[in-house]
């Protein structure tokens, strides 16, 4: 029997019996839902994040994620099971190491693989034969098997035969409560055999259903076809809306039939544009690598400049909606923008069109503020650091009544549409709530 099928037994009886214990890099919202689902399974787990915050918080027992109730992370650590650390020499002690870092675009739309690679070298540093690395980020095809196989292995180990390296993309949906990360099939895959079959015992030991594929390669480009399908149709029915509205049809009217077929079609809705980590980023990747194949890739790099360009279209209907129905330029306007978050229920504001949405409408001499009954304060951002530290404001009646308009970017269960109809003295809605609702007022404008 070879070294690698030792070390390779030896990894699988401690995940068969529940001995191994995991590190997962990176506590956000993948690495933390992911610590608890493992530690839940049974595994001790020990958390690893760069930002001695977090760990004062979970350490009193505070979840900062909304898919982590404060009780599920307390059980855990009652348990023995779960504790968190900014030590990264702990990882020595880790017999499967996940990470989950971030991996965003530079200012140029090029992959920022630096959060990997300085994982990377500092994992390199406490690397030990029979461990179990595991990439969760997304990233372009080859970058697991490249970048960070070539960092782990500088320092002598050599992957398929001293540790076992594998990806396995992340799937998150912040605030659907429908499903979790147990619950969510897990693709898998490993750099040979033996950190196949690892990969495939770990998370079969942690999600219901686990789906292999035959490399790493192939496991990083399914997680980004799933984000490019959402980003291409995304920006089909946001091109159709600007159609559709020039000829005085309601998208989504026509979107509400459309979806009564029962083949053949999928309901994508138009908004003010992309936000979250992934749809509005990983396609970028995947155009990034294609340049070295000399590919051109027209059609993903084309949604995305219709996604992006969405906030000027919602400020340019909002700009009109003023002049129309108030005879008030924007520039002399007060508005109100009803939603910080990218998407409904969650507090999470990353790539957020709503922050878009508020330089362009001061951009062009208006006075904006937010809110969000999620979202209490702009965090600091890369590309949004003027916007720092604003608060949300409340959402009563005379508060409402002191704007121009009312910009409904992000459409929370949390908010009272029918009062808002009531006291706003314009209405420009993105996302067509006040429809859904059955909510009909002089003063709405859909864009």
């Amino acid at each position: 029997m070879t070294d690698a099928a030792v070390l390779h037994d030896a990894l699988m009886e401690k995940i068969a019996d529940r001995r191994a214990r995991a590190g997962v890099i990176g506590l956000g919202y993948v690495g933390l839902p992911l610590a608890m689902a493992i530690a839940r399974a049974g595994f001790s787990v020990t958390g690893f994040d760069i930002d001695p915050g977090k760990i004062v918080e979970l350490d009193a027992g505070r979840s900062y994620i909304e898919a982590v109730p404060p009780s599920r992370l307390q059980e855990q650590q009652r348990a023995g099971r779960f504790r968190a650390t900014v030590d990264y020499a702990d990882l020595a002690d880790c017999d499967v190491v996940i990470i989950c870092v971030p991996t965003p675009l530079t200012r140029h739309r090029d992959p920022d693989l630096s959060y990997i690679e300085n994982t990377a070298r500092s994992l390199s540093r406490h690397l030990r034969p029979g461990q179990l690395v595991a990439l969760e980020s997304t990233t372009y095809p080859g970058t697991t098997d490249g970048v960070l196989r070539t960092i782990l292995e500088a320092g002598g180990l050599r992957s398929g035969r001293d540790f076992f390296l594998g990806f396995s993309p992340e799937r998150e949906d912040p605030g659907n409560r429908d499903f979790e990360v147990a619950t969510i099939p897990k693709v898998v895959a490993g750099d040979g055999f033996h950190a196949a079959a690892l990969m495939r015992a770990l998370y079969g030991a942690v999600v219901k259903r686990v789906v292999p594929v035959s490399s790493n390669a192939t496991a990083e480009a399914v997680k980004l076809t799933e984000n490019i399908f959402r980003s291409v149709n995304i920006a089909l029915v946001n091109e159709l809306k600007l159609v559709y509205g020039a000829m005085g049809i309601d998208i989504w009217e026509v979107i509400e039939a459309a979806k009564s077929k029962p083949f053949g079609y999928m309901p994508f809705y138009p908004g003010p544009g992309l936000g979250g980590h992934c749809v509005p980023i990983d396609p970028f990747y995947l155009t990034w690598k294609a340049r070295e194949f000399e590919l051109p890739t027209r059609f993903i790099e084309l949604a995305g400049e219709i996604n992006s360009a969405m906030p000027r279209h919602v400020v340019a209907a909002l700009a009109e909606a003023l002049d129309r129905q108030a005879g008030k330029a924007l520039s002399r306007s007060r508005v109100l923008v009803v939603g910080l978050a990218y998407k409904k229920n969650v507090p999470d504001i990353r790539e957020s069109p709503s922050l878009r949405l508020i330089e362009l409408i001061e951009e062009r001499g208006g006075e904006a503020a937010f809110h969000d009954p999620h979202v209490a304060q702009i965090p600091p951002t890369r590309e949004h650091k003027a916007l720092q530290g604003r608060r949300s404001v409340p959402l009563d009646e005379a508060t409402v009544a002191s704007f121009d308009a009312v910009l409904v970017a992000t459409d929370h269960d949390a908010v009272d549409y029918a009062a808002l109809a009531r006291s706003a003295k314009l209405i420009v809605d993105t996302r067509n709530v006040f429809g859904r609702l059955g909510i009909d007022a002089p003063v709405l404008v859909k864009a």
